[in-house]
């Protein structure tokens, strides 16, 4: 029993620095997606939306030019306590509309040189690609800091034990969104739309003194009630819509003190 408690308070001290990398797929709750600018106004309701992980090759998961490709989770963090630790990270996802899928619109579009100028009242339309595409495909990046509880679960010997890992936290989505609405050129730069709440629990294998495996289920809520979608500034959307994440990454730590 003394054994383990020593064990235990070398794993995770304070001053202790960790960070990883790894990869996650997502999903996404349905949601309400307002659309505005010059000549139109509508909302489509409870559109549908899947994440896009990058089919697997080593290429694209470990070439040190294309490893932020996929969807990946990175992280790096200290510990103020021997259990408490502070982190920030990058949580980048891929939201991705489903293409023709039908949605009920409600608002009005006019001059806009297509056939869906018109006034409409909850009736359905088809998201076809000559009306809207829709992806935060570089991603739906969720910027964030967690505070985080590790509890050590059992200790086998000093190369091998095993943490629980919970927490939460809060950012901002820097989402560069992919939209063609309306035969009209997308805008194609970084934007800070709106904020996140998530939490966290994980499991963790320590193996050694300095490398780690951790798989993590992490859920919360995304709002974003200014992202770009067109070239003219005008163009807005908003939305938002719950989130769930399975991760798995790779880590190492070390000890400041």
């Amino acid at each position: 029993m003394g054994q383990d408690v020593n064990q235990t308070s070398k794993t995770h001290q304070k001053g202790e620095i960790f960070m990883y990398w790894g990869w996650n797929r997502a999903a996404f709750s349905s949601s309400d997606i307002q659309f505005s600018g010059d000549n139109y106004d509508f909302t489509l309701e409870d559109v549908i939306a899947h994440d896009r992980q990058t089919p697997f090759s080593t290429y694209d998961y470990f070439h040190p030019l294309r490893i932020t490709i996929p969807q990946y989770n990175a992280r790096i963090g200290y510990y103020i306590t021997d259990r408490i630790s502070i982190s920030i990270g990058s949580d980048h996802m891929k939201y991705v509309v489903d293409r023709n899928q039908v949605a009920n619109i409600s608002g009005y579009i006019e001059n806009s040189s297509t056939q869906y100028d018109g006034i409409y009242e909850n009736e359905p339309i088809v998201l076809a690609s000559d009306f809207l595409l829709l992806e935060h495909t570089d991603g739906l990046n969720y910027i964030n800091i967690e505070a985080r509880r590790t509890d050590n679960l059992k200790t086998l010997n000093n190369n091998v034990s095993f943490d629980l890992i919970e927490g939460f936290g809060l950012g901002v989505l820097v989402p560069r969104t992919n939209a063609t609405l309306l035969n009209n050129s997308r805008h194609d730069d970084f934007h800070i739309s709106g904020y996140g709440l998530g939490a966290i629990l994980g499991f963790q294998i320590n193996l050694w003194q300095h490398f780690f495996i951790l798989t993590e289920a992490k859920g919360g809520f995304i709002n974003m009630p200014d992202i770009r979608t067109t070239e003219y500034s005008s163009d807005r959307a908003s939305q938002h819509f719950f989130f769930a994440q399975a991760n798995v990454v790779f880590g190492v730590r070390f000890n400041l003190q």
